[in-house]
């Protein structure tokens, strides 16, 4: 082989040689990013905590939420003005980390279970607009029992409808929420009332996104009413008899935004004629 034909693959050699190494730099890097991510340690003083959250100041002036719950290895009060030690694992959707242990290693001045920290030899930044909104997003997620109101269609049959619900939770798990609703539906030929003792189960994420993809189901008690009417030279009414009990299942897939607006898709099994497809827009409060 003439050295002028040797060059050209000897040089290609030598570069797929050296194109892998660098790929796997940036993998070890991803993974113990990802890795630094899903376990953190955050030193630093207690300027606002609630029953569900607190929020830190680092001695770089970054400010970090925290949840807790029955899990979180933590003194009985998380007071303003002590200074901590916060080991937590993946946030959630609100930006938010959850805690998994909590070492108080000094006291400082307190304040009480809330507010901002005071002490004499300190000046603390106020916390800013971004971190309130987050507290005040994961209190609201925090309350055990919400209201809320719901609208959609139904196919096969056609309906409108609307409803209430009510959420309680979360029970058995942080994720798990009892959502019992009724709907209230109407078409040309169906009429139906629907009473559904469902529960659901919310994925929670480390992204900052604003939605939480979640499954759920439970038994649904349906009546239903069918009637229509032929227009002849001489009206007619035809009915189907009253309201007629139907004993089903529901299957349902939503997406929630952590102000408590959700869009959902719900089928139902066993109770003909009730819908085969819902699609539900509804609002938590």
């Amino acid at each position: 082989m003439s050295p002028r034909k040797f060059l050209p693959l000897s040089s290609l050699l030598l570069a797929c040689t050296l194109l892998p190494s660098p790929a796997v730099s940036q993998q070890d890097d991803s993974s113990s990013q990802s890795q630094s991510e899903n376990n953190a340690t955050v030193e630093g003083t207690v300027v606002a905590s609630s029953r569900s959250s607190f929020v830190v100041k680092s001695d770089n002036n970054r400010f970090h939420v925290f949840t807790f719950d029955r899990d979180t290895n933590k003194p009985p009060t998380i007071a303003v003005g002590a200074q901590v030690r916060v080991d937590s694992d993946q946030g959630d959707e609100t930006g938010a980390r959850h805690a998994t242990s909590v070492t108080v290693t000094d006291q400082g001045q307190s304040t009480g279970t809330s507010g901002t920290a005071g002490s004499p030899n300190r000046k603390t930044a106020p916390i800013p607009p971004n971190v309130r909104n987050v507290e005040n997003d994961i209190k609201r997620e925090a309350r055990r029992w919400r209201l809320g109101a719901r609208a959609g269609i139904a196919l096969d049959p056609e309906l409108v409808m609307f409803g209430v619900h009510s959420q309680m939770g979360p029970v058995f798990s942080r994720n798990v929420y009892f959502r019992p609703n009724a709907e209230f539906a109407w078409g040309e030929i169906t009429d139906m009332v629907a009473v559904n003792l469902e529960a659901v189960y919310r994925f929670q994420h480390g992204r900052r996104g604003a939605w939480s993809p979640y499954l759920g189901g439970g038994p649904a008690l349906n009546f239903l009413h069918q009637s229509f009417k032929t227009q002849e030279s001489k009206q007619r009414d035809i009915s189907f008899g009253n309201f007629d009990y139907e004993t089903g299942f529901n299957i349902l897939m939503g997406f929630e935004n952590r102000h408590g607006t959700f869009f959902e898709v719900k089928t139902s099994l066993y109770s003909q004629p009730a819908p085969v497809l819902r699609l539900i827009i509804g609002k938590n409060f």
